[in-house]
């Protein structure tokens, strides 16, 4: 039987997106897949989603999380690993999910964290989601307590698709894509925790993500959806 950590897992920490980035992200790609009814459906999951297992209630507005400036991006001294030189929009995003469910109390400050996640996102502000990435890792009173657990997570990932609305979507209109070129992938797989006196578990985890890979560049994370698309 496994034991249950004493603190969060930080993959499940604050998964909303702020209502202000929301509004423009979902603006943004309205323009590019169809109508404003069917992306909200796509990325709210619509009737083919689910939450993530053991999912949090989104981050509070004032919660340091969402509040505090993007961090200028790290060079990755830390524990995340550096993003991939790929142009494969599913081998990025199952990356991408890899390296939001990996994380190391032990060597990595929550500053150094957010540093190097924020070297995983698109330039472009038009359509990064910062909040909603950054709301993965808990705030700083939760992290020294994480810390003084030594708690730490890998992760591996068992498949990544774009899910059928999306699809479905790109069907009717082929070339809407070409105006952001953001692909919307689902990623499951499985996060693996540690901590102090051989505590330990594992719990099975879903992310869909919004990943840019504008032709002859390298992708980009966008955004992470506020619920699972199937």
């Amino acid at each position: 039987m496994r034991k249950r950590s004493p603190s969060f897992s930080l993959s499940s920490y604050g998964t909303g997106w702020s209502a202000n980035r929301r509004i423009a992200i979902v603006t943004c790609v309205v323009a590019v897949l169809l109508t404003i009814a069917g992306i909200v459906a796509l990325l709210i999951g619509g009737g083919n989603s689910h939450q993530a297992p053991d999912a949090a209630p989104p981050a509070p507005a004032d919660s340091p999380s969402s509040t505090e400036a993007a961090p200028k991006p790290s060079s990755g001294s830390g524990s995340v690993p550096k993003p991939p030189q790929i142009a494969d929009p599913v081998a990025y995003a199952k990356a991408a999910a890899r390296m939001l469910w990996s994380y190391d109390t032990r060597d990595t400050s929550r500053d150094q964290q957010l540093a190097d996640m924020r070297a995983w996102m698109t330039t472009e502000t038009k359509y990064a989601d910062w909040a909603s990435v950054s709301g993965q890792v808990p705030d700083p009173v939760l992290w020294s307590r994480m810390a003084d657990q030594d708690q730490h997570a890998t992760a591996s990932v068992t498949e990544g698709h774009y899910p059928s609305a999306f699809k479905a979507a790109l069907a009717d209109n082929p070339s809407a894509i070409t105006e952001a070129y953001i692909y919307v992938v689902t990623v499951n797989g499985k996060q693996t925790l540690s901590w102090k006196k051989g505590g330990g578990g594992a719990e099975e985890r879903a992310v869909t993500l919004a990943v840019q890979c504008r032709p002859n560049h390298d992708c980009t994370l966008a955004a992470i959806a506020p619920s699972v698309t199937q």
